[in-house]
């Protein structure tokens, strides 16, 4: 993976991430994440923890699928997040080589 990133929010992580080509919906286009997890790694990860409310919490994911495909996918991190966001992550290779920065 190259690397955990903290900005100022997760607008700013997704500007960044888009800038780099990662520009798919993982979030609104789940179903081959979800039927084929080996063919996607993640490349980027960035943790935004809000000020004040647990229910800010968010990570934003930068996924590069073996043919080419660079695109985003975002998760709450609180108790009221969606389950199935976290098990189609935990299915997902992760990168570890490159130490470029975003």
């Amino acid at each position: 993976m190259s690397g955990i990133y903290h900005y100022a929010s997760v607008s700013e992580a997704l500007t960044k991430l888009r800038e780099k080509g990662f520009t798919f919906d993982f979030n609104l286009n789940r179903e081959d994440l979800i039927v084929h997890p080996e063919n996607y790694i993640i490349n980027y990860v960035y943790h935004y923890e809000g000020n004040s409310n647990p229910d800010d919490e968010a990570t934003v994911y930068g996924i590069v699928s073996k043919f080419g495909l660079k695109g985003v996918f975002v998760t709450g991190t609180s108790a009221n997040s969606f389950d199935e966001d976290a098990e189609i992550i935990s299915k997902l290779g992760v990168k570890t080589e490159n130490k470029s920065s975003l």
